[in-house]
C-alpha cells in the first residue's frame, strides 16, 4: 500500500485535485504498485519555507510504501511526480521535493499486513 502525501503552496480546484490523484494512480506503476491500494492526501495553500524563504510555488511530497522499491524505480516515480505537478499545478520540477519512506509494518483493519 503506497500513501502519497502532497503539500502544495498553490490553490487547487477540485478538478485539478482529481486529475492529480488519477495521474498518481497511474504513476505508482513505477514502483510496481497499482491504484487499487493507493491512498493520496493533498493539502493545498500550504506554507512551505526553504532556506528561510517562503516559497510562492513549491511542493513537498512524501511517499510511504509498504515494502521497498529499487532506487531506479524511486527515481522514475520522482520524475513522474514532478511532471504531474508541473502540468497540473504549474509547480516547476526544481521546486518539488520528494521523500520516500519504506515501511515494514503497516496496519489496517485491526491488524498488520
Amino acid at each position: 500500500m503506497p500513501f502519497i502525501d502532497l503539500k502544495i503552496t498553490t490553490h487547487l480546484s477540485d478538478n485539478t485535485r482529481e486529475s492529480i490523484k488519477t495521474r498518481l494512480g497511474t504513476a505508482v506503476a513505477a514502483i510496481h504498485k497499482s491504484e487499487t491500494y493507493l491512498m493520496v492526501g493533498i493539502a493545498d495553500d500550504y506554507d512551505l519555507w526553504l532556506g528561510g524563504k517562503k516559497l510562492d510555488q513549491g511542493a513537498y511530497v512524501s511517499v510511504s510504501l509498504y515494502g521497498n522499491a529499487a532506487s531506479s524505480d524511486y527515481n522514475d516515480l520522482t520524475g513522474k511526480i514532478c511532471d504531474i505537478l508541473s502540468e497540473e499545478a504549474g509547480i516547476p520540477g526544481n521546486a518539488v521535493y520528494v521523500s520516500y519512506h519504506p515501511v515494514n509494518d503497516w496496519g489496517w483493519n485491526g491488524q498488520n499486513f
